[in-house]
């Protein structure tokens, strides 16, 4: 019987049917095995002989024998210790093993790697917010300090909220979440040496825009500096509050309903109706949120009584499937007009309804339960009545019905409206995060279609932005719908998915830095946690960035979004620093900075405490 081809230590190798025989095995065996082998090799001194020579080959072959280095080490005498330093190289390798793997991360660990990137880009992007916050208020302190509001081109002040100075009371509470305690300190200074002869010396001003700028801001920067800042005097901006507050209050008073005149007279302590006698439906119930915390903290019940009388009186009025119109008379205490809408003049009515409720948590479930039930029934009005879908893509958006419920509806969506999905993602889990509520079991079947929606109409927000040439929304976006050939022009993006299904007509282009859809950006992220809304902030942010900044100072509004480069309007809004900024900077940082289930903004991005929670915060 013929030998095998291989020798019989091979039988011993662990696993040798997968394992590589070595090459100097492979060259013996196939030498003494050949049929060409010689005659000696059947001696025993003939196979020592034949092996000391295959070794020696093997050798010379492996070995560097004509090393450089001991060549010129040989001609330089090296000694000995050199000579064997440099001459000995370990011997090349025939083949490469494999690369030596990293250990391999547990998903967990991944995840944690993955979160810590992802991290480190928001607070850089976060940085980038509070850069453009510095450069606005260095623009408005260099050229307008001490005006309502900066026109950054011109580089000048201009008094359009009556002289208080509101750009500077707006931008304080966001200087201190963002920790610029400079700007706070400046801002605090101009405050407690200004705003009390101001308010004794100043003229006509709005209930509405006061209250929510003005009292709000004071309201907000004293809950934030008695909870550590102490560039700020607490107990000044109480008072100043206070002092502000009792100048308001006439408005109320000088009525003879529950429902407020809308201007105020600071100087004369008088209060008096619009020209045409009407107030707007939001500007009249969005004063409950400012006037109940500076109840809370004066001690004085009077502010609370008089602003909860409004939304008392409006609970029995009707409406229609909880909406309402635009238009309000403080004479009769009655709607007047058919015009129903959630953009200007009626949006913010449906934020206070489900946020008053919140701030009073212990009052929830007793007397103020009606705010929940009126927000709920309106929620579900605004689904059958205002929700449509446009074409050719089918964007979700919330329409107008100018003519009341009998007229036609209109396509028609102000940016304001965008709002709405904020508001409604708070109104679903109360503050919580989605995936939280959904294990509590604690969502309804109405929580679960507003929050559907809420996530709809933050999409058609965003590509509100995405359809133009600046990547900047319109001030008003009419849809395309189905039954309805309304051609018109587009934002000018031709790349957007969405070109056909957004009008944007020649009088609505303009941009006025306004926050409401990143303001829904921030609710969602917070209560979805997807990351999406976070992407999306940042274009809009950019967009911002590269379109409206002024090197000299300031961000400035425009009057053509669909073009570029776009036209300037030469003003800087007060809620660009008080809204627009503060929500990119809290939409950019951690969830528990204010978190929502604690503090409920008001309707200009104050952030006030949750009456019965003021102890835990």
């Amino acid at each position: 019987m013929s030998k095998l081809p291989y020798s019989t230590k091979d039988v011993h190798y662990d696993n040798d049917k997968f394992r590589h025989r070595s090459h100097f095995k492979v060259i013996s065996q196939s030498l003494t095995n050949s049929s060409t082998r010689i005659s000696c090799a059947n001696c025993s001194l003939g196979k020592l002989l034949m092996l000391l020579l295959i070794s020696g080959v093997a050798c010379l072959f492996l070995m560097n024998k004509s090393s450089p280095a001991l060549e010129t080490n040989s001609v330089h005498n090296a000694t000995f210790t050199e000579f064997t330093e440099v001459a000995y190289q370990r011997p090349p390798r025939l083949w490469r093993r494999p690369p030596r793997l990293p250990p391999r991360l547990t998903p967990d660990e991944m995840r944690k790697k993955d979160s810590s990137l992802d991290d480190s880009k928001w607070v850089l992007r976060q940085q980038k917010v509070k850069e453009a916050f510095n450069h606005a208020w260095s623009g408005y302190k260099s050229f307008a300090m001490g005006f309502d509001e900066l026109m950054p081109v011109s580089k000048r002040g201009t008094d359009g909220l009556g002289g208080l100075g509101a750009t500077i009371i707006d931008a304080l509470d966001t200087a201190m979440i963002m920790g610029e305690n400079d700007i706070v300190k400046e801002a605090s200074s101009w405050i407690e040496k200004n705003l009390v002869s101001r308010i004794n010396e100043r003229g006509q001003v709005n209930l509405f825009e006061t209250t929510i700028r003005v009292l709000g801001g004071l309201l907000s920067a004293y809950h934030l500096s008695i909870g550590g800042n102490n560039s700020t005097n607490p107990e000044m901006l109480l008072e100043i509050s206070k002092v502000l507050g009792d100048r308001l209050l006439l408005a109320f008073s000088s009525s003879s309903t529950p429902i407020p005149f809308s201007d105020v007279y600071l100087k004369d302590k008088v209060a008096r109706p619009a020209p045409d006698g009407l107030s707007s439906t939001s500007e009249v119930s969005t004063l409950q949120l400012e006037f109940n915390y500076l109840s809370e903290i004066s001690g004085d019940p009077k502010y609370y009584s008089e602003g909860m009388k409004v939304l008392e009186h409006m609970r029995s009025l009707p409406k229609v499937e909880g909406l309402v119109p635009i238009y309000i008379s403080p004479q009769s205490g009655q709607f007047s007009g058919e015009n129903i809408r959630l953009g200007s003049r009626g949006d913010s009515y449906y934020e206070y309804l489900i946020k008053i409720w919140i701030q009073q948590k212990n009052r929830r479930d007793t007397d103020l339960k009606y705010l929940y039930e009126m927000y709920t029934e309106a929620m579900r009005g605004v689904r059958h009545r205002l929700v449509r879908k446009s074409i050719p893509k089918g964007l979700v958006f919330v329409g107008e019905l100018p003519y009341g419920a009998q007229g036609d509806f209109s396509p028609k969506m102000d940016h304001l409206v965008c709002f709405l999905p904020g508001t409604l993602a708070l109104g679903a889990t109360k503050g919580m995060t989605k995936t939280k509520a959904i294990e509590s079991n604690l969502l309804s079947n109405d929580d679960i279609e507003n929050l559907k929606l809420a996530e709809d109409l933050a999409k058609t927000c965003f590509e509100m932005y995405e359809v133009t040439s600046t990547g900047l929304a319109p001030e008003i976006a009419y849809f395309q719908i189905k039954g309805e050939n309304e051609n018109g022009p587009h934002g000018g993006n031709t790349s957007s998915e969405y070109l056909n299904d957004i009008i944007i007509k020649q009088l609505d282009r303009h941009n006025l830095l306004r926050p409401e859809t990143v303001e829904s950006l921030m609710y969602l992220h917070r209560i979805t946690e997807d990351p999406k809304y976070r992407e999306w902030g940042w274009q809009i942010f950019e967009a911002f960035e590269k379109y409206t900044k002024v090197e000299s100072g300031g961000y400035t509004s425009l009057d053509d979004v669909t073009s570029v480069p776009p036209p300037k309007r030469d003003k800087m809004e007060t809620f660009f620093l008080g809204e627009t900024l503060k929500y990119l900077y809290l939409l950019f940082g951690e969830n528990d900075v204010l978190p929502l289930d604690k503090y409920v903004f008001n309707t200009e991005a104050h952030p006030l405490p949750i009456i019965g929670l003021v102890d835990e915060i």
